[in-house]
């Protein structure tokens, strides 16, 4: 029974940073619901393909040395949490960002993406 901050974790690394299309799909099943919904600027998609094909494409258009790493510490609820992350080469990110995930039967049911408002 994955926790909170686990799901976050796995979100964070094992699919929006996973190149491995095999892991990452096997990890999609997993974190999310079926009928999953994402919401990031872009807009919004729902279903564990459609989280998949966002994750692929992101990693795809991006160069190799592009990491996730988490950018703070983990807040979680009973079946809320949030987890601010960077991106970029090491030690040298290009965006910052938030994500906001809810829970329901151990797995995530809606993720928002938020993005650090550079225009300020």
């Amino acid at each position: 029974m994955p926790s909170v901050s686990e799901l976050l974790s796995a979100n964070l690394h094992e699919v929006f940073g996973n190149r491995d299309a095999l892991a990452r799909r096997k990890a999609v099943d997993w974190v999310y619901s079926e009928d999953v919904m994402f919401t990031d600027p872009e807009g919004a998609v729902q279903g564990r393909s459609a989280v998949n094909d966002k994750a692929a494409a992101l990693l795809a258009d991006v160069p190799s040395d592009f990491v996730f790493v988490e950018d703070g510490e983990r807040y979680v609820g009973t079946d809320i949490g949030a987890l601010a992350w960077a991106f970029g080469p090491t030690g040298a990110p290009v965006a910052r960002g938030i994500d906001v995930i809810t829970v329901a039967n151990e797995t995530i049911t809606s993720l928002r993406t938020f993005l650090i408002d550079t225009s300020m």
